[in-house]
Order: C-alpha cells, then structure tokens, then sequence
C-alpha cells in the first residue's frame, strides 16, 4: 500500500503536468489567434493535441481513484464480514460521537 508520502508525491507531480499542459495549450491557442494560414492551423492542432493529452490523464487518474475506492469497499465488507460486532461497536461509537456533535449547535 502507498504511503501518505508517495501518493501526495504522485498528486502533485500529476497537478504540474496538468498545469503545465493546459498552460502550453493556452499558450498555442493564444499563439494561433495571432498567426494566420497554415501556421494557425498547426498552432491550434498542437493545442488540441495538448488538450486531448491532458483529458487522457485526468481520464487516466479518474480510473485510478474509482479503483482504489472499489479496493477500499472490498477490504471494508471483507472487515465487516470478518468481524462484525466491532464493525458494529464502531459504527455505534461513530453515533454517538455524531450525535454529541450536532447537539452541541
């Protein structure tokens, strides 16, 4: 399993290609509205191409997030299957916390 470290090492080397790629993308397309013919053309197809890498990724990191939820759910039944008057203990305790907190306000 990753620890905390590697997984937020991973998020925001992911955010600065992110970033970067969309600030490329902007950059052609400003760079295209500026230019005319065959050299806005390219520009902007290089921008889509930007842009279209980037979706890929997010794409790419949406998969990955939906499976490490589903991995969470299934060790969580497995758990709770495993052990269920802890599961239970705890979700009571979890109550009783939630109750004493809402009547607090």
């Amino acid at each position: 399993m990753a620890t905390k470290k590697t997984v937020r090492t991973s998020e925001e080397e992911f955010i600065d290609s992110v970033k970067t790629s969309l600030d490329d993308a902007e950059k052609l397309l400003r760079e295209a509205a500026e230019a005319t013919g065959d050299k806005a053309a390219e520009l902007r197809e290089s921008a889509l191409l930007s842009l279209k890498r980037t979706r890929e990724a997010l794409y790419d990191t949406q998969d990955a997030v939906f499976e490490r939820g589903r991995r969470a759910a299934r060790v969580t039944d497995d758990y709770v299957h495993d052990n269920p008057w802890q599961a239970i203990g705890m979700a009571g305790l979890a109550g009783v916390l939630l109750g004493a907190l809402i009547c607090r306000r």
